[in-house]
């Protein structure tokens, strides 16, 4: 069966997500793991170093600017990942999302060279975590801020990250089971949010650290 972008979106509604086997593997097959990370708007964990280097401003962050150049570079291989499962399908796929409005990424430059970010998926309040890297330290873990911040500015309701890795765990990630996500994912999808290519000047870590204080 073909996976078009329709039917894509479709999967996301209830829960499913493809992958490829490898970088150099055409073919897709679907995924709906038994146990689900999300990280939790209202309960994100932002260390104080974190904060510092969010607040230095090392990194200038955009989003929706350089969307294919980050799903290549999640691509790339990398220490302790010599492979990877985004194939060319997966590549156009989600830039086709991204023309459409579903698909979103977020970048940080160093100099002008994109040393970092991430891209996902918005369905409603919900946002689908796909895959990010990092070519300069905490430039991912920057994105991540950022990604929190304009969701959190945009009404969104859920952060899927797919499945658990220590480095979502400190974020405050967690992992909750297949029936339970579906319950919040149920409720998200039929939800009403806006992916923020701004943030109007605001600073990204009030926006997530009040967000959690008044929950």
């Amino acid at each position: 069966m073909e996976i078009t972008p329709e039917l894509l979106l479709q999967a996301y509604r209830i829960g499913v997500f493809p992958m490829g086997e490898r970088r150099d593997d055409p073919k897709l097959y679907w995924l709906d793991p038994r146990l689900r990370a999300i990280l939790p708007l209202d309960a994100f964990h932002l260390p104080q170093r974190l904060k510092r280097t969010v607040r230095q401003e090392r990194f200038t962050v955009t989003a929706d600017t350089a969307f294919a150049d980050v799903v290549r570079a999640c691509a790339e291989p990398r220490p302790g990942h010599p492979e990877s499962w985004i194939n060319e399908p997966i590549i156009d796929l989600y830039s086709e999302l991204h023309r459409r409005g579903h698909a979103h990424s977020v970048e940080c430059r160093l100099d002008g060279r994109l040393v970092g970010g991430l891209y996902g998926v918005s369905v409603g309040a919900a946002f689908f975590g796909e895959s990010m890297f990092s070519r300069e330290r905490d430039a991912s873990k920057v994105a991540l801020v950022h990604l929190a911040a304009r969701l959190i500015k945009g009404g969104f309701h859920l952060l899927d990250c797919q499945f658990m890795t220590e480095h979502l765990r400190s974020f405050g990630a967690i992992e909750v089971p297949r029936e339970q996500f579906r319950a919040l994912l149920n409720d998200a999808i039929n939800g009403r949010a806006t992916f923020q290519r701004e943030l109007g000047g605001a600073d990204p870590c009030v926006i997530v650290q009040d967000n959690t204080r008044t929950s």
